[in-house]
């Protein structure tokens, strides 16, 4: 049997609740008394896991940035997939868009540490998506990574106004577009095709 699960502690607590309020009503709209009474703790002993408000903000965010992990997938294979993984986001009832987009257009530019942090994420998933596609031997990834994270966002955007999940196989679409124009043949379900007489992508 596996061991139980190890009991939260209180700053796990806290900023477990803070990212579901966050996330789901707004940064602004959310202050520590809120986080706070949810709890059923006092501000005082928020504020001695967390200084600030800003703390508690940046810690959210840092919870929210997630690796994507190792595939054997092929190249081509895991990069269609984002757009599956984001279809079926787009489809649960508490997805509300880009948690770090979300932040930075509640806190404005202004805030240095929030936008360090969402750039820092953003950048991760184009060069995921760079690395894919040097996998793939396409001869300019970087504009193509460029290329395919719009895809992501726009999607994202679509989404929310349209409350459509299909606007992810939308961008799946155009993203298998993409691909074929920089030299990757693609079939239906996302795997590479290699035509008679071209070497594979290394």
């Amino acid at each position: 049997m596996a061991p139980p699960p190890k009991p939260q502690t209180m700053k796990e607590r806290i900023l477990e609740t803070a990212d579901k309020l966050f996330y789901l009503q707004g940064i602004r709209a959310i202050g520590v008394d809120t986080i706070a009474a949810e709890i059923g703790i006092s501000k005082r002993t928020l504020y001695n896991h967390f200084p600030s408000k800003d703390a508690l903000i940046a810690a959210y965010l840092e919870r929210r940035f997630v690796s994507q992990r190792p595939s054997d997938r092929p190249p081509a294979e895991q990069i269609l997939a984002t757009f599956d993984s984001l279809e079926r986001r787009f489809a649960a009832r508490d997805f509300r868009g880009c948690p770090f987009v979300n932040a930075v257009a509640e806190l404005g530019p202004a805030d240095r540490a929030v936008k360090k942090i969402a750039i820092a994420f953003k950048e991760s998933r184009r060069v995921w998506f760079r690395d894919r596609l040097n996998e793939l031997g396409v001869a300019d990834a970087e504009a193509l990574a460029t290329q395919l994270v719009l895809l992501v966002d726009g999607s994202i955007a679509q989404d929310l106004v349209r409350d459509d999940p299909a606007m992810a196989r939308a961008a799946k679409e155009a993203a298998k577009v993409l691909l074929r124009n920089a030299g990757v043949d693609v079939e239906d379900d996302g795997a590479p095709i290699v035509k008679p007489g071209k070497p594979a992508p290394q």
